[in-house]
């Protein structure tokens, strides 16, 4: 069974989380960022603006992919 992904609503906890993750996903989608951190059992994503984003993405310490 597959647990369903689970929204971050905190910037310092999404940071937190990168050190377990796989890897880090970015989509841009016009105005906003969406961060997806997967790690070993569950999908956790970070919905943010594009100024924000590339601070965390400097960050965070898993391999990041744009999407």
């Amino acid at each position: 069974m597959f647990k369903l992904p689970k929204e971050i609503f905190n910037e310092e906890e999404f940071v937190n989380l990168s050190d377990r993750a796989v890897h880090c996903r970015v989509k841009r989608v016009k105005d906003t960022v969406k961060l997806k951190l997967r790690t070993k059992k569950t999908l956790y994503t970070y919905k943010t603006d594009p100024s924000s984003a590339e601070r965390i993405l400097r960050d965070i310490s898993c391999d990041i992919i744009e999407l």
